[in-house]
């Protein structure tokens, strides 16, 4: 029995995800739907780029940075 519990156990933790791009912790859901519809539509602009709003274009190089293969200096 004791076996069965801590097998139990370690299912339920390896189960849990920290990661926080994961849908189950994060708690604004919706409003990253909207945001990933917004960054779509924003790449489809993105080939000219003086077309783009302030806004847009924040949203724009957020998304690159993320993408981009350079380190983190902040650090």
């Amino acid at each position: 029995m004791k076996f069965f519990i801590t097998l139990l156990f370690f299912l339920f933790l390896n189960n849990c995800s920290l990661n926080k791009d994961s849908k189950y912790w994060t708690e604004d859901v919706e409003k990253r739907k909207v945001d990933q519809k917004k960054l779509t539509e924003i790449l489809k602009k993105s080939n000219d780029i003086t077309t783009l709003t302030q806004e847009e274009y924040q949203i724009y190089i957020d998304d690159y940075i993320k993408k981009s293969k350079y380190p983190d200096i902040s650090q």
